[in-house]
This record gives C-alpha cells, sequence and structure tokens, in this order.
C-alpha cells in the first residue's frame, strides 16, 4: 500500500508540474508591486492553482490501475467519477461553468463522451499491443519447440 501511495503522488506531482505555481507567484509579486493593473489577478492566480490541483488529481489517479485487486470496471468507475467530481468543481470554482440545467448537462455529456473517446483509443492501442506481443511469444514458442 505504501508503494501505491508514493506512487500516487510522484504522478500527482509528475502531472501538476511547476510551471503554473510559478506563474501565479509571478503574477502576485507584480500585482503586490503594482506593475500589473489591468489584469485580474486574483483569478488568473485562483486559475493557475485551480489547475494545477486538477492536474494532480487527473495524474495521481491513475495509480488505481495499478491495485491488482481492484477489477478494471471499479476502477474506471471509480476514475471516471472522481475526474468528474474534480472538473465540475474547478470549473463551478473558476465560475467558467455557469449555474444552470444546460450547461450543467453540456458539460456532462462533453465529459462522457470525451471520457469514453479516450478510453476507446487507449484500448485500441492496448489490444493491438497485446495482439504483437502475443504473435511474437507464439512464435517465440515455435521457434523454442523447433529445437
Amino acid at each position: 500500500m505504501k508503494k501505491i501511495i508514493e506512487e500516487f503522488f510522484r504522478r500527482g506531482l509528475i502531472a501538476c508540474g511547476f510551471g503554473p505555481i510559478v506563474l501565479a507567484i509571478v503574477y502576485l509579486v507584480l500585482q503586490n508591486n503594482g506593475a500589473i493593473e489591468t489584469l485580474t489577478v486574483n483569478q488568473v492566480c485562483i486559475g493557475i492553482f485551480s489547475i494545477t490541483a486538477l492536474a494532480f488529481i487527473a495524474g495521481s489517479m491513475n495509480t488505481l490501475y495499478q491495485i491488482e485487486r481492484l477489477p478494471l470496471m471499479v476502477a474506471i468507475l471509480i476514475h471516471g467519477v472522481v475526474l468528474y467530481f474534480t472538473y465540475l468543481g474547478t470549473f463551478l470554482f473558476n465560475d467558467w461553468l455557469k449555474l444552470g440545467l444546460i450547461p450543467f448537462l453540456i458539460f456532462t455529456g462533453a465529459f462522457v463522451v470525451g471520457y469514453l473517446v479516450i478510453w476507446v483509443i487507449i484500448y485500441s492501442i492496448i489490444s493491438k499491443r497485446a495482439a504483437t506481443l502475443n504473435m511474437l511469444l507464439e512464435q517465440k514458442q515455435q521457434s523454442l519447440g523447433e529445437m
């Protein structure tokens, strides 16, 4: 379990990166020194910090697939639900999504379609790699059997 937790934080930190945090600090320093007057720096910084947190969560959630006792469909469901609420919360927090049924339905539809498209792409790539590996193993076994 300790290894999974370490991997969770490692992947999260890799995903979030430090660029947005540095940019937010620079904007805050510039605002505090009066160098920026036309930008709403607080909104930019809140956006950057919240996106960094979102990226951390999104990157670290991939560790679910390393938990062997967890069935794949359960891992996909947990992953999707956590990402959905993380994205929804971030969008609402930053006022990028207005409250209302239509914006909520559009967001939900876009998220579900995007999530499914990504999984179809991942599934097809993994299936092709598995087929190639199986073919190579079969060839290797045949060549060993001929010896």
